[in-house]
């Protein structure tokens, strides 16, 4: 030890030989128990059988009070620490290997020297180090994505690429703490590493929960069902009385809209951003994944089997991803149907006169939603927000006509025209063959063409289709009197709530009889 301090002390005038204390130490007391064994214990051999293992586990327990002393002072992980832990980790491997040459001979195969030689544990050492070098980066981690996310707005125009610069911070300091990680001179990456990518995963999960978060769903746009009225022919909605109910409509909508839509970081091209935001996070989860397997290929631990199974590193967070943009995608998609178009599809659409309050107006407002939707979102899901915007657009078009509240009433001569306007809201999306695909259109559109033709249905009809889907639904207990069918939302032209919503919009004095003697429903709410 004093050979080496003052060794220590010339070489820190010359600056040359940098090594810490305890690793030029190791390596002393490593030559110093060859040369025991080499010169001494030949000789030594002659009064004592184990003499070059009683010297060795000497210099094993001397250098063993050194290390002890040292791993209590340690804070945090340095490289100088670990080329001490190895250094330690070295020399108590020659040292044991010593001991067992030297008692081959022995009673005991060298089992009482080696009981006399307490491992160091360096790797436990080691590990402990790493696991707390591990949750640093993570609490670091943490703080960074919820400081970054009391910051975002969720502006699309932030950069090009129109994501959340929050996600490029978020990422850069992920990717930071990977690479740091397989610069630690270790030999134990691969059984540590999931500690980290878990950790990360974590986080990752949090600071995508928090991307969806407070944007809604499907449910928190669409508007409640008013109760079921009747109608007639003579009540065919007079102009007061439909200005006036598009006003209260419009009102209480108004209010709901205050209640979603509390500040501007939840608006439809804030919403964008967010999509656009989980599908990078996406992106680059897969490309993390890639180059941590290379590192992990390339480290000293280089396993297969550990390396094959880091390609689900980041799986939690990849998964949340997925959901998270198709919750988004439908909660902007009627958020756009539902909330900022409905003073002109729920509160305008077929009130009154059919011929008067058709989709026009609809659609066009609608088309300049697509636009900005097409230059937004990232090209990777923008079909996919469109389709969810095309399917919210057709079930609002099936809740004019099923539920509109006793503002709307339809004639059979309005079947044409509803048809004709559906059609127009097809064509929208088809766009002459650049929208989306036909095959799509026709799958999502097969509810509403098969429902359509109710309207055009002759009432008397339609009476004996409900009272005949009533009785099989129902059995026995439908032949004295017919039972209220419950609204389940399943349209169907063969499901009984449907069929009586359409009798229930059905302008003539038979619907309306009917109605009224089965179930006393009133003309207006």
């Amino acid at each position: 030890m004093e050979k080496v301090k003052s060794s220590k002390r010339s070489s820190n005038k010359n600056q040359q030989n940098q090594l810490p204390f305890l690793s030029i130490l190791a390596q002393d007391v490593s030559t110093l128990a060859f040369s025991e064994k080499a010169i001494f214990s030949p000789i030594l051999k002659r009064w004592h059988p184990l003499s070059a293992g009683v010297a060795v586990a000497t210099l094993h327990s001397c250098y063993g009070n050194e290390l002890k002393q040292f791993v209590s002072s340690i804070g945090e992980l340095t490289p100088d620490i670990l080329q001490v832990l190895r250094a330690a980790e070295k020399l108590e491997k020659d040292l044991v290997q010593i001991a067992v040459e030297n008692s081959v001979d022995s009673e005991d195969g060298g089992k009482s020297i080696i009981r006399e030689m307490p491992p160091y544990e360096a790797e436990s050492v080691v590990s402990n180090l790493v696991k707390s070098w591990i949750k640093t980066r993570l609490d670091r981690l943490k703080e960074w994505v919820d400081r970054n996310l009391q910051q975002e707005v969720w502006d699309p125009r932030a950069n090009k690429e129109r994501f959340a610069p929050s996600s490029v911070e978020v990422l850069r300091i992920v990717d930071e703490a990977l690479e740091a990680f397989f610069l630690l001179p270790i030999s134990i990456h691969a059984a540590l590493l999931p500690d980290l990518t878990n950790g990360i995963d974590r986080c990752l999960q949090h600071y995508i929960s928090k991307i969806k978060s407070g944007c809604g769903t499907r449910s928190t746009f669409v508007p409640s069902m008013p109760a079921l009225t009747r109608c007639s022919s003579r009540s065919k909605v007079s102009g007061v009385f439909k200005k006036k109910e598009k006003f209260q409509k419009a009102q209480s909508r108004k209010s709901q809209v205050g209640t979603t839509n509390g500040n501007g970081s939840f608006g439809i091209p804030q919403l964008y951003c967010r999509i656009n935001t989980l599908q990078h996070i996406r992106t680059e989860l897969d490309v993390l994944a890639k180059r941590t397997i290379v590192h992990l290929r390339s480290s000293e631990s280089h396993n297969n089997n550990i390396a094959n199974g880091t390609g689900k590193a980041f799986e939690l967070s990849a998964a949340a991803c997925l959901e998270g943009i198709q919750q988004l995608c439908e909660a902007t998609a009627y958020k756009v149907i539902f909330q900022d178009l409905s003073h002109v599809l729920w509160d305008g659409l077929y009130v009154g006169e059919v011929s008067s309050s058709r989709i026009e107006p609809f659609l066009q407002e609608l088309e300049h939603y697509l636009e900005v939707l097409s230059l937004t979102v990232h090209d990777r899901v923008r079909t996919r927000v469109i389709t969810e915007v095309m399917k919210a657009s057709f079930d609002g078009f099936l809740l004019v006509l099923l539920a509109g509240g006793p503002a709307r009433a339809f004639s059979l001569q309005d079947y044409e025209t509803i048809a004709e306007d559906f059609k127009f809201l097809t064509d929208l999306f088809w766009s002459n063959g650049d929208g989306l695909p036909a095959d799509l259109i026709q799958k999502f559109s097969t509810t509403v063409k098969a429902i359509l033709p109710l309207f055009h249905t002759e009432t008397d009809s339609l009476i004996e289709q409900f009272k005949y889907m009533t009785a099989e639904s129902y059995g026995s207990s439908a032949k004295s009197k017919l039972p209220l069918p419950p609204t389940s939302g399943q349209w169907s032209p063969t499901e009984p709530n449907t069929l009586l919503r359409v009798l229930c919009y059905r302008s003539d004095e038979t619907a309306a009889k009917f109605l009224k003697k089965t179930y006393n429903l009133p003309k207006k709410l």
